[in-house]
């Protein structure tokens, strides 16, 4: 009767010890999975921290891209007002133009009329002459003033030019800086939807633990 109880309690007393030894290894692997998932959580977090300050660095480049595009709409919108006046002064003077051209011929026709009276009237040649020199004086007088306007129509169109050339180079420039705000605004919201990505993955996780 003793031989059998002594039996049973040994495996009992073994049993016991498996049973021990089971939880413990049990625990043993809950403890790592808690482990893991405390580092990949940890892990997590510094993520979302970093691609905080990249979404924070990118937001202010944006906003100095902002303020660079205003500075050079202004600048373009400048360059508008001197090309409009340049313009105008161009039409005013191709119009001084046309009168001098005008007022040229007429008095190349009065002169050919003068040198004809004269041939015609010798009697007259005296008069004729000292008329045909105060006509060529004026003719003089006039063919200076046009040159001096043509002179004034280049130099306008050299400064039309030169204002169109800058207000292309600022356009292509802001052009540029709407690409490159482009660009960063596109990076902005990858680099935001990654971390909408990885907080919902910590959300997750955390509801998992």
């Amino acid at each position: 009767m003793k031989n059998p109880l002594q039996s049973l309690l040994i495996v009992l007393a073994i049993a016991l010890c498996g049973l021990c030894t089971w939880q413990w290894y049990g625990q043993m692997l809950q403890q790592k999975r808690m482990d893991a998932l405390a580092q990949s959580n940890y892990d997590q977090s510094v993520a979302i921290q970093g691609y905080v300050s990249s979404v924070k660095k990118m937001d202010d480049q944006i906003a100095q891209m902002d303020a660079r595009l205003t500075d050079l709409r202004a600048t373009v919108s400048s360059d508008d007002d001197v090309i409009s006046k340049l313009r105008a002064e161009n039409t005013r003077l191709t119009g001084s133009v046309e009168q001098y051209s005008k007022v040229l011929a007429e008095l190349e026709s009065r002169l050919k009329q003068a040198d004809e009276a004269i041939r015609r009237q010798a009697d007259s040649l005296k008069a004729l002459v000292q008329e045909r020199d105060d006509y060529a004086d004026r003719l003089n007088q006039s063919i200076k003033e046009r040159n001096d306007t043509v002179t004034k129509y280049n130099a306008l169109v050299k400064d039309f030019e030169t204002a169109q050339n800058e207000r292309n180079d600022v356009v292509t420039k802001y052009n540029a800086l709407v690409k490159q705000m482009e660009a960063l605004q596109k990076e902005r919201n990858d680099i935001v939807a990654q971390y909408n990505a990885l907080a919902k993955q910590l959300e997750a996780a955390q509801a998992a633990k």
